[in-house]
């Protein structure tokens, strides 16, 4: 074959053209590696470590202030005073991790203590059986809670709203308005009191009730990290609709985790007679909003799916710290009320700028 009859090749100006573009490979990793960024990154893997560095800080700073802060003693009456706001972050953390907010769960520790109470001392029933039912009503009205949210379809904020005023309702119309005094609990319901016995360990005063919160906050932490309810949980607060279709029960869990909240809140209600010595229908008002400011401050997203029943703790220990030391450096409460407020602010500003490190 001749050379004339090859077929002759030719290259369109568009192929020319595509030869010469850049053949680097898509890279869609981030190039930001500044301080600022990988501290966001850090903090978001490990949002506990936010509530303990605020813990260790504001311990530091109220011992200069106060230096009496920095004792046994103090610290001790800290953890007695946030013994029961613990127990009821513990349950507030439960519901915040579903995306929802219960603002019954102070009405509920105060009609299950005087239910409790009640029984006990005035009907003349056994105190272990007293606080058997006492817990039963806790559990009972956190299902009502949980079925108006789940089956009903309500907003959590709206339904617990609503609970509130009921439960409290309820609390003056079964106490008329009446307490029990710790003298009759003691002659009549001893076992009542069990919780706020305290035992000392090198100068620190530590009550069962405050022992029982940590051991609590340990089966808590291991039922939400280690179990298939716990994962589901976490699921159905970082996105329901995703939960449902991956086979979960979204209203089944929904629900139980109102039970599991309502039982704890009727447990803490044992806690918090042994903490006080007495049952009063007005005891406790804000611990509704020392449980949210715990459990914001401790690290769990208001939107649901993120949060630690540890940094919840440390949030409990991190008002009762702030409370204790302005009292002790003489500050007024309505200061006190300022500082529970902007750690508030400050702890919703920083969940958002952590949720925008995913984005």
């Amino acid at each position: 074959m001749s050379t004339q009859d090859t077929p002759t090749k030719v290259i369109s100006d568009y192929e020319a053209t595509l030869a010469k573009a850049d053949s680097t490979v898509a890279n869609f990793d981030r190039d930001d590696k500044s301080f600022i960024h990988i501290l966001r990154n850090f903090l978001r893997t490990y949002p506990t470590m936010i509530p303990a560095l605020v813990l260790v800080i504001s311990i530091a700073v109220f011992s200069i202030i106060a230096p009496r802060f920095f004792g046994m003693g103090a610290l001790s009456t800290v953890l007695k005073q946030v013994t029961v706001t613990g127990f009821i972050a513990l349950a507030q953390t439960l519901i915040i991790l579903t995306a929802g907010i219960d603002l019954s769960v102070g009405a509920i520790l105060v009609l299950s203590s005087l239910i409790m109470g009640n029984l006990a001392v005035v009907s003349g029933l056994p105190a272990l059986l007293a606080v058997g039912i006492g817990v039963f009503f806790g559990a009972l009205m956190g299902a009502l809670n949980g079925l108006l949210v789940a089956r009903i379809k309500l907003p959590p904020f709206i339904v617990t709203l609503g609970t509130l005023s009921i439960f409290s309702a309820l609390t003056l119309w079964y106490s008329k308005s009446e307490s029990i005094r710790n003298v009759d609990i003691e002659a009549k319901a001893p076992e009542l009191l069990w919780f706020g016995q305290s035992a000392n360990f090198g100068g620190a005063s530590l009550s069962l009730g405050g022992l029982t919160l940590f051991i609590l906050a340990a089966v808590l932490w291991y039922v939400l990290n280690h179990t298939a309810w716990g994962r589901h949980v976490h699921a159905i607060g970082d996105d329901p609709d995703a939960a449902m279709l991956s086979g979960i029960r979204v209203n089944s869990v929904l629900i139980s985790v109102y039970v599991v909240a309502g039982l704890i809140c009727g447990f803490a209600a044992w806690i918090a007679i042994g903490r006080v010595g007495s049952v009063s229908p007005i005891a406790f008002s804000t611990v509704n909003l020392a449980s949210i400011t715990a459990v914001v401050i401790g690290g769990t997203s208001l939107f649901g799916g993120r949060g630690s029943i540890i940094g919840s703790v440390l949030g409990a220990f991190i008002v009762g710290v702030f409370n204790t030391g302005l009292s002790l450096a003489g500050v007024d409460d309505y200061w006190q009320m300022f500082a529970a407020g902007t750690l508030v602010i400050i702890a919703v500003a920083l969940d958002q700028w952590l949720r925008r490190a995913s984005q």
